[in-house]
Parts: C-alpha cells; structure tokens; sequence
C-alpha cells in the first residue's frame, strides 16, 4: 500500500449553501470511482475537517459523473451573509479536502502519482511552448 493525496485520484468544486458547504469530488479517471467511494465515507471526510464541520456530513453518489457530493452541515458559522469567517462561502474547502492523504495499492499510486498538479517547468500540462 502507498499514500498518496485525494488531489492526486480527482478534482474538487465547492460553495454554501447558507450555513452548509458543499464539496463535489470528481474522479479524474471513471476507473477510480469506486475506489472514493470507498475511501470518502461521510465519517472520514468529518474526521479529515476536524473541528470545523459542527454538524452532519452527507454524501450523495453520483456515479453518472463519477462523482461524489458532500454536504458539510454547520461549517459556514451561520453563512455568508452573517459570518464572520474569511470564507463564509466555503470556497477552500474543496482544496482543503483535496490535501487529504489516502492510502490506496502501489500500482494505483504508481499510476496517478502527480496527477493534479502544475509540471515542475510551471508550465500548464498539454501546453505547447
């Protein structure tokens, strides 16, 4: 088994809804579906924002899309038209999700190992010079 991070098997999108964010992960690869599935239980993404999630997490499957939704209750600290916080819209969530570690097998690892970020030229990936 190998650790990778979750921005290495999909990308993310996220917003509120009143004092509720919403986080969409989107698998890069159809064939990794199954395995978030797996991995991103509404209990381990509440674990992974810790304090931050006051209340429930819902996961809704959108296998259509090879997607998963989250709801994350009471994490907007009443929304953004009355919070205080720097993000009441819940914008960094996504990213902040993505930066979870999962262990997943080697050949996985082996073959998303990267994905998802910047090459280190800077350049963006398929850009021509």
């Amino acid at each position: 088994m190998a650790t990778v991070q979750l921005v290495d098997l999909a990308h993310a999108r996220s917003g509120d809804k009143g004092d509720t964010a919403n986080v969409g992960i989107i698998a890069y690869d159809p064939q990794d579906y199954p395995l978030l599935r797996e991995i991103l239980t509404p209990e381990r993404v509440k674990a992974h924002f810790g304090g931050m999630v006051k209340g429930d997490v819902e996961r809704f499957e959108l296998p259509n899309l090879h997607a998963l939704n989250f709801l994350l209750h009471g994490a907007l600290d009443g929304g953004g038209t009355v919070s205080l916080m720097t993000d009441a819209q819940g914008k960094v969530f996504s990213t902040a999700l993505l930066r979870m570690e999962v262990e997943v097998d080697d050949e996985v690892a082996e073959r998303v190992q990267g994905r998802g970020r910047a090459p280190a030229d800077g350049t963006a990936a398929g850009a021509s010079s």
